[in-house]
């Protein structure tokens, strides 16, 4: 009886140490951009609400936005692209979920290049991705940045013929965000 004790005192110890030996890192004002560049018009957005939580002990993160955040600097783009493109009532928030795949020790202060795997959901649709960035670590937070295409068919954005011209079929999708140790 004495031992199922001590071996139940260890076993809380040793996950109260793995819960708190965690290095979490968190933002909730990272900024995500697309852009489009057309023949007509470019067509750039920014969204500075976009929250991330990584955690480098497992090399895993996880990225999430509210479409409606996005902001045009012309109040009808933006309409139109929340109401007839993205329909953010419908699908209202865009996930991107994935693994970091070099081995950094991103505790310690540094610059790395990686590239993560993962999926990236929008207008109700996930498709596997990979997203090359930069990372550069003070050892208590973590400067991220990145940037990678977007098919808009692959995520089942209709583009009308009429402004087809005006949208590229492939967005450019980049961000920078600070996450600090939680």
């Amino acid at each position: 009886m004495k031992m199922k004790k001590i071996c139940l005192v260890l076993l809380i110890c040793f996950s109260s140490f793995t819960l708190f030996a965690q290095h979490l890192y968190v933002t909730t004002k990272g900024n995500v951009t697309f852009f489009s560049d057309a023949p007509l018009e470019d067509i750039q957005a920014d969204n500075s609400k976009t929250a991330a939580i990584l955690d480098a002990d497992k090399n895993e993160i996880a990225v999430q936005m509210r479409i409606i955040d996005f902001e045009f600097p012309n109040k009808l783009m933006q309409e139109h692209f929340n109401e007839n493109y993205l329909e953010s009532e419908k699908y209202p928030t865009g996930v991107f979920k994935g693994k970091i795949k070099e081995q950094n020790n991103l505790t310690v202060a540094g610059t790395y290049q990686v590239h993560v795997g993962g999926t990236l959901t929008i207008h109700g649709v996930t498709q596997k991705v990979e997203v090359p960035g930069t990372i550069v670590s003070d050892g208590k937070q973590l400067k991220l940045d990145f940037k990678f295409p977007v098919k808009l068919e692959d995520y089942k954005i209709d583009i009308p013929t009429i402004v087809f011209t005006k949208i590229s079929e492939i967005v450019e999708v980049s961000g920078s965000m600070v996450l600090v140790e939680k």
